[in-house]
């Protein structure tokens, strides 16, 4: 017995708390502003007490969340906001520590700027298991644990807790998992279920593991999509990205044009003399170009924004089909749309941000391709300048466009029907989609311009939808170019 007191001492209890990410520094100014200094940035965290920010110095090291959690003093609460502030943007960073050695056992990095650590309560006899999004990679030397449905990914310091975590691939109970040494149980599985890295496994799996950690629509997903999906949009990670050339001191860039193949060259040229001049299509695909700047002193109509609509993603036919699984299989719908779609899914909803367009409100808005009908969705104001600005950052202008087009999916109606290449198909779609906005543009003489990326986070915010049921894949931007 007394051997288990001392183990208790040594080991020491958990502590959580949040410290500045190492390229961040506060400094104290004059009027008692608190400023956050990181590259060649400031960022503005109000006015603080002298006790506030004196007691803000302890954030290069950490500052142990339960300190100021009762906010019972005037200084707990000006620190709880200040932290709010610098989480909001980013800035922190949080460290689960054994209070023995003060050593870190995890490092929780942010993934989203709202994520704050919480901890609810576990009982023995609940049942944990990894989600099947999770998994634990090498970065640099480092491990870290993450999934595409967190908000924080952990970095484990400590290969024991690695190696613990590792056997919650087999549900376990929490009882089981607070018996082992050096594990600091309650509170990292707490934060692991926050993050939805594990999840609570009922008594009753009859149905398989599947599909007890989700609804219907995460049942629908594979790890794989699900994880390109939220690595390669912004809102759920704290990556790079966009054109900052991460290889540029690495390797040479590859020549626009690939060197020739050895062997008899065949020159086309004779063969199709004449025949580009006489197409109309042709013309179209040579005078195809992305445009950046758009004249406000002459914004997009609505008439405009209708013809280019009906003619480039109105539904045009609708109809009902046995789905090819047997004589009782079920039927499912299709809706054809101008452009082509993989197994007939037409799975893209369109949503207008509308900056400015002559005779339609600025506002955020649903295409119904069925009726040829545009509906205002309430979002509030910040939303929509956050999106369209980020728009612009995209394309590397300083003024908004008039309408950015966001091209969400209905992930399900394709990986309904299709395994392992369901988010692969969608983004071949997103490029067909891409082409007949470009040409259509063209033809009616619009600026347009193709977007990298998009924020599966805002755009949740703004329509209330989850991110794996309804999502961004591509944004585009149209409106009246600048000559």
């Amino acid at each position: 017995m007394r051997r288990g007191k001392k183990q208790a001492r040594r080991t020491g209890r958990p502590s959580l708390s949040a410290r500045l990410i190492s390229q961040v520094r506060l400094e104290a100014r004059a009027g008692g502003e608190v400023v956050a200094c990181f590259e060649d940035h400031s960022l503005d965290l109000g006015t603080f007490s002298t006790a506030a920010a004196q007691r803000a110095e302890s954030l290069r090291a950490g500052l142990p969340l339960r300190a100021f959690a009762s906010r019972r003093s005037g200084v707990d609460e000006e620190i709880h906001r200040l932290l709010r502030r610098l989480a909001g943007h980013g800035l922190l960073e949080y460290r689960l520590t054994r209070s023995a050695n003060g050593a870190d056992a995890i490092v929780i990095e942010p993934q989203t700027p709202d994520y704050w650590p919480q901890t609810a309560p576990l009982c023995d006899g609940e049942v944990l298991a990894f989600s099947r999004f999770a998994y634990l990679r090498r970065r640099g030397n480092d491990m870290v644990l993450e999934s595409p449905r967190a908000g924080a990914l952990f970095r484990i310091c400590d290969p024991d807790i690695a190696a613990a975590l590792a056997t919650l691939a087999t549900p376990r109970p929490v009882k089981e998992l607070r018996r082992r040494k050096n594990f600091p149980a309650d509170a990292l599985l707490a934060l692991l279920l926050d993050c939805q890295i594990l999840f609570k496994v009922g008594r009753a799996r009859d149905g398989g593991m599947r599909p007890a950690e989700g609804d219907a629509s995460l049942v629908l997903w594979d790890f794989h999509d699900l994880l390109f999906h939220a690595r390669s949009t912004q809102g759920r990670h704290a990556n790079p990205i966009g054109g900052v050339y991460p290889y540029a001191d690495v390797v040479p860039a590859l020549p626009a044009v690939r060197p020739l193949w050895p062997g008899k060259k065949i020159d086309l040229h004779k063969f199709a003399a004449g025949e580009a001049q006489a197409s109309g299509l042709a013309k179209l695909l040579r005078e195809r170009h992305s445009t950046r700047s758009f004249d406000d002193a002459r914004p997009i109509t609505l008439a405009e924004l209708a013809r280019f609509l009906d003619a480039t993603a109105r539904v045009q036919s609708k109809e009902q089909g046995k789905v090819d699984v047997g004589e009782d299989g079920p039927v499912g719908g299709y809706a054809r749309r101008p452009y082509p779609s993989g197994g007939g899914s037409y799975e893209f909803e369109l949503y207008l941000a509308v900056h400015q367009c002559a005779g339609l409100a600025r506002s955020f808005y649903h295409y119904d391709a069925g009726g040829h009908t545009l509906v205002p969705i309430a979002v509030r104001p910040q939303a929509l300048d956050a999106a369209v600005q980020e728009a612009a950052f995209a394309m590397g202008t300083p003024a908004a466009p008039q309408i950015l087009i966001t091209i969400a999916a209905r992930f399900g109606r394709v990986s309904w029907k299709y395994s392992a290449l369901a988010y692969a198909l969608i983004l071949k779609d997103v490029g067909v989609l891409m082409q007949t906005f470009y040409l259509m543009a063209t033809e009616m003489g619009l600026g347009a311009c193709a977007l990298g990326t998009a924020n599966i986070d805002l755009f949740a915010k703004m329509t209330g939808l989850e991110l794996h049921v309804e999502g961004p894949v591509g944004q585009f931007a149209i409106g009246r170019g600048s000559s």
